[in-house]
């Protein structure tokens, strides 16, 4: 039998691309090798529970897996086929015992934990699937984009499952069509945070559970104690049941609200609801930055509430444009969202509580949802004398299909399409709203995304990791 490798023969089939695909499982079994990816888990509960049942689903093998909290482990080992995967508290555990054994990993932590195992993978030449926001920090998802360009047999996705629908596609042919004329403003606003936000560090602490390896939730931030639920006396309180203010402060959910762990909602649904800017658009790096409303200052936690605007150069055949991101509530609890448009108005319509108002020279259009559903014009007599322009787009066959489909050499590297050459400078601009919220003041940027108004705000763009929790290999 040959001497080559699985993972040296699985990364020469994804680099022929699509001419491989119909010989890629004979191929296989000629050369004695498993058929089946074999796939590690960065994370086994919570959101990351959608994809090991997928990827059960769909007949990949688990090799081995991280999870911090053991009371979790059954998300890989309680399916059929998966018992003898490998489970570990520390993720890196997962690439220095099977990183020759894995095609493909999965990597769904807190925020603040997903660039040093994302990292890792494409530097080992692993695919990687990463969810949304892809980083914690600007200079993260800068570095990630770099490293997929320069790791060019890696397949990568960032999970923001909307890009693979057929709604931004409908919005995009609208636009295309002239349907709004030129584009000159997007506002895009969400019900955010639906967690503690705007508060400071806990002013307790709690034994840690022996099923939870706190060190390792902890990763690359500055160490903290553990804090349990309060009204529990300190104790984990077994996850919380569904009320998250009956959790703890940080692990299982809450952590979104801090800064040194999560993204607050810019990072929990901005690569969600404003992804459709990013696709019909073609953005490049903002041009400026700058938080023109906070209910708050930046502390422990994010603010309860702000509204970001952002400005973006002129680029091919269309000009710049403004947008416009609104989370969280005003002093007085009512939301932080735009006026409702006179548009909307004359059909007697109130905006959604999630969505985006697009404005062009000639129009508007409203997208209602998280995940660019049901674009329409307004108002409705519009709409119904433009009609329903032709579709330009070819659509997905899913978001986790076109990964793996991509992954198998069935379909070309960039069938996987948001991939790290988009999804990177995409959270990059949306963690630069963070960014200058944490600045206090408007930012401007080059085209290649770095800072040239305060060059000491750069040093907020990246953050290093606590010592021994950065990537174990870094390919950029």
């Amino acid at each position: 039998m040959s001497n080559i490798t699985r993972r040296q023969f699985i990364k020469g089939t994804v680099a022929a691309g699509a001419a491989c695909s119909l010989g890629f499982p004979r191929l296989i079994r000629a050369q004695g090798l498993n058929e089946k990816l074999q796939v590690g888990f960065i994370g086994a509960g919570g959101q990351a529970g959608s994809h090991t049942g997928w990827c059960h689903n769909a007949g990949l093998q688990c090799i081995a897996f991280a999870e911090i909290d053991k009371t979790r482990w059954n998300g890989v080992q309680g399916k059929e086929g998966w018992e003898q995967a490998t489970g570990y508290t520390d993720w890196r555990k997962v690439f220095e015992n099977h990183g020759k054994e894995i095609d493909v990993v999965f990597v769904a932590v807190p925020d603040h934990s997903h660039f040093a195992p994302t990292m890792t993978a494409v530097s080992m030449g692993i695919h990687c699937y990463t969810e949304k926001p892809l980083t914690w920090s600007v200079r993260e998802a800068q570095l990630l984009a770099a490293a997929y360009a320069k790791n060019p047999k890696v397949v990568t996705q960032m999970g923001n499952q909307g890009h693979a629908d057929n709604g931004w596609r409908a919005a995009y042919a609208y636009i295309k069509a002239g349907a709004i004329g030129d584009i000159q403003e997007f506002h895009t606003w969400t019900n955010r945070p639906i967690w503690p936000q705007g508060g400071g560090r806990p002013d307790w602490t709690s034994p840690v559970p022996e099923t939870l390896d706190w060190e390792a939730w902890i990763g690359p931030a500055p160490m903290r104690p553990y804090a349990g639920p309060k009204d529990e006396g300190g104790d984990s309180g077994r996850r919380g049941g569904r009320n998250r203010n009956q959790r703890g402060p940080y692990h299982p959910f809450n952590w979104r609200g801090f800064v040194d762990f999560g993204s607050g909602a810019l990072g929990d649904m901005a690569c969600h609801t404003t992804d459709g800017i990013y696709a019909i658009m073609d953005c490049g790096y903002a041009a400026t930055a700058e938080p023109i409303v906070m209910n708050g200052t930046v502390g422990d936690q994010w603010p309860a509430g702000m509204v970001v605007r952002s400005t973006y150069r002129a680029k091919n055949d269309r000009p710049g444009f403004t947008t416009y991101w609104y989370e969280g509530n005003k002093a007085d609890g009512t939301p932080f969202m735009p006026e409702t448009p006179e548009e909307l108005a004359v059909d007697n319509v109130r905006l959604p509580r999630t969505g985006n108002l697009i404005i062009g020279t000639k129009g508007k259009m409203l997208v209602e949802g998280d995940y660019w559903n049901s674009p329409r014009l307004i108002p409705n007599a519009r709409r119904v004398e433009f009609g329903r322009p032709e579709q330009v787009l070819e659509p997905s066959p899913g978001h986790h299909e076109e990964f793996i489909m991509a992954c198998k050499g069935e379909k070309p590297r960039e069938f996987s399409q948001s991939n790290f050459s988009y999804s990177g400078p995409m959270t990059a601009n949306i963690q630069l709203g963070n960014l200058c919220a944490r600045a206090g003041k408007k930012l401007e940027l080059d085209e290649a995304g770095k800072i040239v108004s305060d060059p000491k705000i750069n040093d907020l763009a990246w953050r290093e990791p606590r010592d021994g929790w950065g990537p174990l290999q870094m390919n950029v």
